[in-house]
């Protein structure tokens, strides 16, 4: 392990002023649960670590029944896990995150850490992107926030700036007669990573499918959002011959690859296996 600096700003602009000086060659400390392990095996060799843990405010969890719900930088997958508000009104992302490693991890491991390491695989994002979820930032110019589908760029690529981290992630509050449902399909059910994930996120108002996100992980270089399943169902009434068809949009919209885990085809197959599922899950919670 090569040796780096150790650094603990106390506020966001010191920790946006460290980030600056570094010039790219520093790693933002929060859970640890990669960044450490990382280091220890040589991975990666940033020339600093910058500990965001002293700084005040990053560890709120809130939800608000108009605003929606508010994740700080230091919040763990344990919290949102075991939060009610997130198991009544998020339910795809609840499930995300008690499938996310195991209890020890999520005891450190952070949402706004899985989404920043931006993996195909990373269980929190694709029930993120179908809840329209939005990352903030702050930077020496200043905070912007976008969507979370937005900023994450390609495998391990994200939106942000070098002088910039995240600072929260929100999603707003759930409409009425709304459902959400993730499922993960892997190799084994608990401790590993997704050879396929489908969330989603349906409003469904009189019979009729008034809204509609399906997020596909796993199966492209970033979180998909199955666009074309998606047009199937919005604005028409629902019934399982139609579920069927967006099942099998969904398996167009995958761009999955052959790897060590499973074979495109599949990933592929299994895409519209867990879509048609997914939907029927979060039909359930109406």
């Amino acid at each position: 392990m090569r040796a780096f600096e150790y650094l603990e700003p106390a506020t966001l602009a010191e920790a946006s002023a460290l980030l600056q000086r570094c010039g790219g060659r520093a790693s933002v400390l929060a859970g640890g649960t990669d960044l450490l392990v990382q280091i220890k095996e040589s991975h990666r060799q940033p020339a600093h670590v910058i500990n965001i843990k002293k700084i005040p405010g990053m560890d709120v969890l809130s939800f608000d029944p108009a605003e929606g719900l508010r994740i700080g930088a230091l919040v763990t997958t344990r919290e949102v896990e075991t939060s009610y508000a997130v198991r009544r009104h998020y339910a795809g992302l609840a499930r995300a995150v008690t499938d996310f490693a195991s209890i020890q991890v999520r005891n450190r491991a952070t949402v706004v850490g899985n989404v920043c390491r931006a993996s195909p695989s990373a269980d929190s994002l694709a029930p993120l992107i179908a809840d329209r979820a939005e990352v903030h930032l702050y930077g020496l110019h200043g905070s912007r926030s976008m969507p979370v589908e937005a900023f994450v760029t390609g495998p391990g690529k994200t939106a942000l700036g070098v002088d910039e981290l995240v600072s929260r992630i929100t999603i707003p509050a759930p409409a009425p007669h709304t459902g959400k449902a993730y499922l993960k399909h892997g190799r084994r059910v608990q401790m590993e990573l997704a050879t396929v994930g489908v969330a989603v996120s349906i409003t469904v108002e009189r019979g009729h499918c008034t809204d509609v996100g399906i997020v596909l992980a796993a199966v492209g270089p970033k979180p998909l959002r199955a666009t074309k399943a998606e047009g199937v169902l919005r604005g028409h009434s629902l019934s399982d011959a139609l579920i069927l068809q967006a099942a099998h949009a969904a398996m167009e919209d995958a761009r999955p690859i052959t790897d060590v885990r499973a074979s495109a085809e599949y990933r592929r197959e299994m895409v519209g296996v867990l879509t048609r599922r997914a939907i029927a899950q979060a039909l359930e919670m109406l």
